[in-house]
């Protein structure tokens, strides 16, 4: 992600070694090495507790962020967080120096920059999610040793450097672990280091990375704000806005409505470009991750600032990258940086990432039903595609029409290589720090509370929720094989009987939602996306949810067909001949070839059949994919493999050849070779 400008150093083209090997997809049986959990003593979990609303004059918000810890995965979810804890999320030490015992956010002399605290953003979340005393153990050292060594300046880190970048990463792990423990040292902490930014800034403003995710600190300045009502954060936060990037006058005129080059961007050293540096400002405006983090920035500033027009913005923001760089995985391409709308371009894993956690805080700012869907779209489609079933491998970059994992150079904008293939650190790596937070932010944010005092369903997956609403404990229950099926059943458990509004979310693409409790009829219509049940709520009161959901084909705007059900996208998988080509510790790097024919084309007035299975235990699994579409479709000759290794992007109007042939269809995220969006064929 962040050394665009090195790819050549990182990725020389190695000898192949083409040992036919299978991937194995059963949890936790990569090999291993001996590791005993640390002797760190782990604080008890906080006691479940209301919301923290705005402080004035910080303006309020539709929705309250539950405080971490509150919600618990469960059903498929929780299978799919315990495969990454098995997997890298949770073993990564073990394996990777960077965060390992000697790294510098350990007291190490090793890696002290970004990876530690992007590792730690995600395993701290975790642990406590799946409540392991293992994972939290090895977390509480990450935190234990920064809270433990603060420099006498209110500085905090390691010593070896002094970049703003990687504190604010580690600014959302302190955030995230003081809601989950109340430990007592993290306030004091972050009110010294504030107030010594605050005095160093204007001497020592911020650049680079740091300049362009200002407003990932931004987060947790306000957050402190929010329990200290120190004025002196304010004034941080317009500083830091003030030294940042501009992004919301970026979009209003936005440079990049293609497919940018490495000679555009300057990075192409035969036409005299800096690619030993690369960090100008078009290079990292154009950067896929800090757009990804970049566009939380409108609706996150309009807190401070209390006008609509900010909060809102984000709207016209995300319009702007769908119309120019827009993907059918509800998130643009960038590899690395933004490139344009073929569904052969790739985007990056930290993107992914990063755009699930700047919309599930806009879709706490502004209240827009639609961003929870696009939530959705981008977690349960491009986020377990990025990872082999047992998540011990990850790629850098994915491409919705993905025919081929190879060192096949590719139709990479900047990136290397190495860049689709499945390993430890493809290309580079960022990603496989940064992956981590996917799973657990998503959990995170499966509810929210209301300022009037109620509770909301945002996004649906099965969890358990434990908060309190007006002073009164309450534990929810909700179960759901959602996105492979179409209903939820909630329900509550308040310690008494005690009355509040319950608003459940209507996706985008749900036609209707049919709604009871108790077996009783709810009568309601959706407003700005979500029915609302305002009643006395009791001990074992059951709410029953049903959405009618078609599975239907979409067009993009470049004329290719997608087919989708609900979050779900149906893609066609290609057969896969995984070959390791280097073993990488407890894990390998792998190169993954076709071994079926991909350039088929949907039949135009085929019917679409969707077939239910049982979730397994891997719930993204291409042996045993929870849902299934069957269809037809024609053999597409002229539609070939571009050189380096990619499918050119689908033409229109052919003529499909032969007769139809039956095509059955599986997840996204199942299918590791596929294609995503059809030609379409001449009628």
């Amino acid at each position: 992600m962040n050394d665009f400008h090195n790819s050549d150093a990182g990725c020389s083209r190695r000898a192949l070694l083409r040992s036919c090997s299978h991937l194995s997809v059963a949890l936790g049986l990569a090999p291993g090495i001996a590791w005993a959990a640390p002797t760190t003593t782990v604080p008890l979990a906080a006691a479940p507790r209301s919301p923290v609303q705005n402080r004035a004059p910080l303006a309020p918000q539709p929705f309250l962020p539950l405080p971490s810890g509150s919600i618990r995965p469960a059903g498929w979810l929780e299978r799919q967080m315990r495969i990454q804890a098995t997997g890298m999320g949770g073993r990564l030490d073990e394996t990777w120096p960077d965060v390992g015992p000697n790294s510098g956010w350990l007291g190490g002399t090793g890696e002290s920059w970004e990876r530690g605290p992007y590792f730690v953003d995600g395993l701290l979340p975790l642990a406590w999610a799946l409540d392991d005393p293992g994972l939290k153990a090895k977390a509480q050292r990450f935190v234990d040793w920064t809270l433990d060594h603060p420099q006498p300046d209110g500085m905090f880190g390691p010593r070896a450097n002094d970049d703003w970048w990687p504190r604010m990463v580690m600014l959302k792990v302190l955030i995230q672990y003081h809601d989950l423990t109340d430990d007592p040292r993290v306030v004091p902490l972050m009110s010294r280091y504030f107030t010594h930014q605050l005095n160093a800034l204007p001497g020592r403003p911020l650049k680079d990375w740091g300049r362009f995710r200002w407003q990932d600190e931004l987060v947790a300045v306000l957050w402190l704000y929010n329990r200290t009502g120190d004025a002196q954060l304010l004034k941080l936060a317009a500083l830091l806005r003030a030294q940042g990037w501009n992004w919301q006058r970026e979009y209003a005129d936005f440079p990049f409505k293609a497919k940018l080059s490495a000679e555009e961007l300057g990075l192409d050293e035969t036409k005299g470009g800096n690619s030993a540096n690369g960090l100008t400002d078009r290079t990292l405006s154009a950067h896929g991750v800090n757009n990804a983090m970049g566009v939380k920035t409108s609706p996150l500033w309009s807190i401070v600032s209390g006008r609509a027009a900010d909060r809102d913005a984000i709207t016209a923001e995300l319009a702007v990258l769908d119309r120019y760089h827009g993907l059918p995985i509800g998130i643009f391409s960038a590899d690395e940086h933004l490139a344009g709308t073929s569904p052969s371009q790739g985007i990056e894993t930290c993107a992914i990432v990063e755009m699930m956690y700047s919309l599930e805080l806009a879709l706490a700012i502004t209240g827009d039903a639609a961003i929870a869907d696009r939530i959705e779209r981008i977690a349960y489609n491009a986020l377990p595609a990025a990872f082999t079933d047992d998540m011990w491998a990850h790629q850098y970059d994915q491409q919705p029409n993905q025919i081929k994992c190879s060192l096949a150079r590719g139709p990479w904008t900047t990136n290397g290589p190495e860049a689709n293939l499945f390993g430890l650190e493809p290309h580079f790596g960022c990603c496989t720090a940064n992956f981590h937070q996917g799973w657990p932010k998503l959990n995170a944010s499966l509810w929210m509370a209301t300022p009037e005092g109620g509770l909301a369903a945002m996004l649906y997956a099965p969890c358990t929720v434990s908060t309190v609403v007006g002073g009164v404990p309450v534990r929810l229950e909700q179960v759901t094989e959602y996105p492979f099926r179409d209903t939820v059943s909630i329900a509550l458990h308040p310690r008494r009987d005690i009355a509040f509004p319950l608003l459940l979310r209507v996706p985008g693409w749900a036609r209707s939602a049919t709604v009871s409790v108790n077996g009783a009829p709810v009568h309601a219509s959706p407003a700005r996306g979500f029915i609302t049940i305002q009643r006395l709520w009791r001990a074992g009161d059951r709410i029953e949810v049903s959405f009618d959901i078609e599975t239907c084909r979409v067009e993009t705007a470049e004329g290719a067909s997608t087919v989708e059900h609900g979050a779900l996208l149906y893609v066609l998988p290609i057969e896969e001949n995984w070959e390791k080509w280097r073993p990488r510790g407890l894990t390998a790097d792998w190169q993954v070839y076709p071994a079926s024919a991909w350039n088929v084309a949907l039949a135009p007035d085929a019917p679409f059949r969707r077939t239910e299975r049982p979730v397994s235990p891997i719930p993204f699994s291409r042996r045993s994919p929870a849902a299934v579409v069957t269809t037809s479709g024609h053999a597409v000759p002229e539609w070939i493999e571009a050189h380096g290794g990619y499918a050119e992007p689908p033409p229109r109007g052919l003529k499909g050849a032969g007769d139809q042939r039956p095509l059955t269809l599986i997840p996204y995220g199942a299918a590791k070779l596929r294609v995503t969006a059809f030609p379409t064929l001449a009628t």
